[in-house]
């Protein structure tokens, strides 16, 4: 019986049905990125409020005051008496009634007329001159709340961790284009009701649940798009990571057209739905066909794939093969039990932290350059478009291990330089700065390709999912890491980035190389990738062909 690779090479390995698929599964990249990058516009800080004394809505509308009248009464005396008062997270402790004056609200409160006034913390009654703008005016994230917005980040980090774990579990038990549709149903309802929220805990309770069924998209939608082209095609993988960075660069643009969060947390999750008539374009994957015992409906699949590629599968593929893969449930043991298996986890877990938490380290630390939030976020997308550029003209000459090392030291090195130049050429610290945050995305990109090519078929979306996990974690722990260190020395996370990068840079070398190798079955197909050499020191012969690698 001919193997699923010499069927796929016969049917077209990357031919017009691929790019099809291809095409429509790389919007995925665009909405995953909007999520990812929406709390910067979803939760900017609204540029002018203060504390409301209570009382002062209803003494405001029966005395006809202007919103800049009410502010002057409010803030006018606390300001003279403490020039460094802001009135923002402390007011006046009066109240107004409807004794009051409208002339001189201020003329019988005690203390206020001596000059020496009473002060207490705000307690939920703030007055934004744009009260739509954000989660932060919306939900009152200000003052001793401040940290509630990090926590909406975090809550959805821990979503994508979840989704990480329970829907490539179930991506690889229940199908990859099933578990991606329910996904982008789950993404889109969630979402709206994300925007709709009466109150945060209800926010922060379905940003949670799109940060689960988001991963899910994300991750499904990445192996079926491995699992249908050749192996010499497999670095349309790294293409996926270009449509991340569009998503990126788009972002600040639905965010500049759309005036309030709730606009844009529809914008950003209402294209998930689209995705849904993919039901009628994308397939199954046959290679998880194979491995679930659906040999007829995989072959079934494979004749489609050749006629939309104008090409012609011989009748004597009756059935196809997959190198006796087992069906079994993966579970985390699985990806340990074997010696190459278990060194790829431990690296690749490793490689998927370091990479996440230095890339959003040097993103914040980098910080936004001018006055201009959209046009900056827009040039910080920009940034990181050379590196696809750079991985797909290096990866087919050099393979995928090396510039998977050499990303690595050329982020640490720019740490460990940036963190010692002198603060007199800023021109300079920023543009070493820039190139580490340059090698560091190579990195992270090529991490995709590589954790996908060394699990085999039955543990490839739980694998992927898996380690990519550590991705999240890594995202949690980032901003703690900077900002806590960065005040022991401003430069000392960037010590710790650069120690990180370093050691990423010389275990991914112990990986085996994957250039031009079928996609592994089985696990032993990964145990034999543990070097290009067999046994007897002859070089291992590629799998599709009788062509030496």
């Amino acid at each position: 019986m001919p193997s699923f690779d010499e069927v796929l090479k016969e049917a077209g390995e990357f031919g017009r049905f691929q790019k099809r698929v291809f095409f429509l599964l790389c919007q995925t990249g665009v909405t995953f990125s909007f999520l990812f990058a929406s709390v910067v516009f979803l939760g900017q800080a609204p540029g002018n409020y203060w504390c409301r004394i209570p009382g002062a809505a209803e003494l405001s509308k029966r005395c006809d005051w202007s919103l800049e009248e009410e502010q002057n009464f409010t803030l006018l005396p606390l300001r003279l008496a403490n020039g460094s008062a802001s009135g923002q997270c402390e007011r006046l402790d009066i109240s107004w009634d409807s004794s009051t004056s409208c002339a001189s609200p201020l003329a019988h409160s005690p203390n206020v007329s001596t000059g020496s006034p009473r002060l207490t913390a705000c307690q939920g009654s703030w007055v934004y001159h744009q009260p739509r703008l954000s989660i932060v005016s919306e939900y009152n994230l200000v003052c001793g709340h401040s940290w509630m917005l990090d926590l909406s980040q975090a809550i959805l980090n821990l979503g994508f961790l979840a989704g990480a774990f329970t829907l490539g579990y179930a991506a690889d038990r229940y199908g990859r284009i099933l578990i991606y549709l329910l996904s982008c149903l789950g993404d889109g309802i969630c979402g709206i009701i994300v925007a709709f929220a009466p109150n945060f805990t209800v926010f922060l309770i379905f940003r949670f649940l799109q940060g689960v069924f988001a991963k899910g998209t994300w991750m499904t939608c990445y192996v079926i798009v491995t699992e249908i082209v050749g192996s010499s095609q497999r670095i349309i993988g790294i293409v996926i990571q270009i449509f991340f960075t569009l998503g990126i660069m788009i972002l600040p643009g639905i965010a500049y057209l759309v005036p309030t969060w709730q606009g844009i947390q529809l914008a950003i999750s209402l294209p998930n739905f689209l995705f849904l008539v993919y039901y009628w374009f994308v397939p199954e994957s046959p290679r998880w066909l194979l491995t679930r015992k659906k040999g007829e409906k995989a072959l079934k699949i494979m004749h489609d794939i050749a006629k939309h590629n104008g090409k012609y599968l011989s009748p004597h593929y009756s059935e196809i093969t997959v190198s006796n893969a087992e069906v079994s449930n993966p579970s985390f043991l699985d990806l340990v039990r074997t010696p190459q298996m278990r060194r790829n986890t431990l690296i690749l877990m490793y490689a998927w932290f370091t990479s996440a938490l230095i890339y959003q380290g040097l993103v914040m630390r980098l910080g936004i350059v001018g006055g201009n939030l959209y046009l900056d976020f827009f040039i910080s997308g920009a940034v990181e478009l050379p590196a696809a550029l750079l991985i797909l003209v290096t990866i087919d000459r050099f393979g995928r291990r090396l510039p998977f090392a050499i990303s690595n030291f050329v982020a640490g090195i720019a740490c460990l330089i940036t963190a010692f130049l002198p603060e007199d050429i800023p021109w300079f610290k920023t543009t070493v700065a820039t190139l580490g945050r340059l090698g560091i995305t190579i990195a992270f990109e090529i991490v995709y390709l590589v954790n996908s090519e060394l699990y085999p078929t039955i543990l490839r979306n739980f694998g992927v999912s898996l380690c990519s996990s550590l991705c999240d974690l890594g995202g949690i722990i980032a901003p703690f890491l900077l900002f806590r260190l960065a005040a022991v020395w401003l430069e000392l996370p960037l010590i710790i980035f650069s120690i990180l990068a370093v050691v990423c840079g010389i275990l991914v070398m112990l990986l085996p190389e994957t250039k031009g190798i079928s996609l592994p079955e089985t696990v032993e197909d990964v145990e034999q990738l543990s070097s290009p050499y067999g046994k007897c020191g002859k070089k291992r012969k590629h799998q599709d062909t009788n062509s030496y690698i």
